[in-house]
């Protein structure tokens, strides 16, 4: 039983640029020739069930990088900080 179709987030120019991609992918290194169709719903299926898995990756690999500057701001900061008893 196949699960209830979204729409995709994936405009029409993206999704007939992965499908294509996808096709020249299938026919060079699996050779399996496929139609417009059946690689768009390969496409809708990855997207559906497969894209969170890349999404919420790069949402790690984003916090990941602001917590690094965040903590370089921090640094940047504490060396501005002046000494007591230097009359400044």
């Amino acid at each position: 039983m196949s699960k209830k179709a979204r729409p995709s987030t994936l405009t029409r120019d993206e999704m007939q640029e992965a499908a294509s991609r996808l096709r020249t992918y299938l026919r060079e290194e699996m050779d399996i020739e496929a139609g417009q169709l059946p690689t768009e719903m390969l496409v809708e299926f990855i997207e559906r069930d497969i894209g969170r898995l890349f999404y919420n990756r790069g949402l790690r690999d984003a916090e990941t990088v602001v917590r690094q500057k965040v903590e370089d701001i921090a640094d940047s900061l504490y060396g501005l900080e002046r000494e007591s008893g230097t009359g400044r």
